[in-house]
Order: C-alpha cells, then sequence, then structure tokens
C-alpha cells in the first residue's frame, strides 16, 4: 500500500509539474499575467537571455516586447524530462517559438529548451528559477552558435548593449557540460547584478 501511495503521489506532482509549464504558455500567449505568474513562486528568477529578474518584472518585460513585435504568437512545448527529488524537481522542456512580426518577414521561428529548478512549497509546484536557452532560430545564414542574440525573435530590434548581455548567457552544448545537467540549478549572481545596472 505504502508502494502504491508513492507511486500515485509521484505521478500527482509530474502532473502538477506540466500542468504548470501549461500555465505559462497559455499566460504569456494570452496576456494573462495573473495566469503567468502562477507557473512561478513570487521569488523566483527567470533568466531568458535578453532579461533576468523577478516574474513580476518579467511579465512586465516579456508583454511590452511581444506587444510590440508581434501580432500574434505560441511558445509550444514539446519533450519533457522531469527530475524529482522530494520537494525539487530539475526540468528541461523543449519550445518551439512562432510569431507573427508587425515588420519585417511575416513569420519568425525559433526553439529552444527552457531548464527550470521546481520546488513544492505548501503542497504548490512552481518554477523557482528558470534559464531559457536558444538552441536554433530560423535565419538566412548560418549564426555563430557561440552569440545567442542571433537566435531571437526580436534580435533585430535588440539595443546593442542588450545583445552584448544576451551573449553573455550559456549558450547549448552537446555534451554534459550543457546548463540542463547542472544540479542545482542556480541563477547566475554575475548576470543578475549586470542587469540590474544596466
Amino acid at each position: 500500500m505504502a508502494e502504491l501511495e508513492a507511486q500515485v503521489t509521484e505521478l500527482r506532482d509530474r502532473e502538477a509539474i506540466r500542468e504548470c509549464l501549461t500555465r505559462y504558455s497559455r499566460g504569456i500567449d494570452r496576456f494573462d499575467r495573473e495566469l503567468l505568474l502562477s507557473a512561478y513562486h513570487p521569488n523566483a528568477i527567470d533568466d531568458h537571455g535578453k532579461f533576468i529578474g523577478t516574474p513580476a518584472e518579467f511579465a512586465d518585460w516579456a508583454f511590452k516586447q511581444h506587444t510590440e513585435a508581434h501580432l500574434s504568437h505560441q511558445h509550444c512545448l514539446f519533450q519533457h524530462r522531469c527530475e524529482l527529488d522530494g520537494a525539487v524537481a530539475h526540468t528541461e522542456t523543449y519550445f518551439m517559438f512562432a510569431g507573427m512580426n508587425r515588420q519585417g518577414p511575416p513569420l519568425v521561428l525559433n526553439g529552444g529548451r527552457y531548464l527550470d529548478r521546481f520546488e513544492k512549497r505548501d503542497g504548490v509546484w512552481a518554477i523557482a528559477y528558470r534559464t531559457c536557452v536558444r538552441d536554433w532560430g530560423l535565419m538566412d545564414e548560418r549564426p555563430d552558435m557561440a552569440q545567442q542574440a542571433s537566435f531571437t525573435s526580436t534580435r533585430a530590434l535588440l539595443p546593442e548593449h542588450i545583445r552584448d548581455f544576451m551573449n553573455t548567457a550559456p549558450g547549448p552544448r552537446r555534451d554534459a557540460g550543457d546548463l540542463s545537467y547542472q544540479r542545482p540549478l542556480r541563477a547566475d549572481q554575475d548576470r543578475l547584478t549586470a542587469w540590474n545596472a544596466l
């Protein structure tokens, strides 16, 4: 009986984490601030490459950016890996972003992975730390893989100092040095300090 209860608890935890991820995508695509913020613990940090800060700051930044750059957009989620360890979980979720641009080419596509440290607090699973790693983008020429700014859908609109900041973010690697292997996954305090100084 104890083994069955443990299995049911694990399945419920995994489903709660998946549900949290879908709340994020729906919240950001529908500009539903309350739904988006429900995916995070209030003191979480989101490092989106060209932004790093709290969930409330991220919502302000993301809604402004998507309003200015896109007529509509989707954050699609694909394969998902979840390592549960008590009240902590480390996840890797592949995503594809598609946006209808206000200017330039009608459609933009790029993809990458959300690397998340989830925590269960008072029975609720939510993101405690997220970093967004970009793996590819639809471009006219091959990018420099060390330049994360070349993969973002709004690369043409980024000021130089934001592009420079984005390029300090960890890029994708095809070995165990990839950020997805880091345990525990933690915010880069140097990047947080640098962002706050911009």
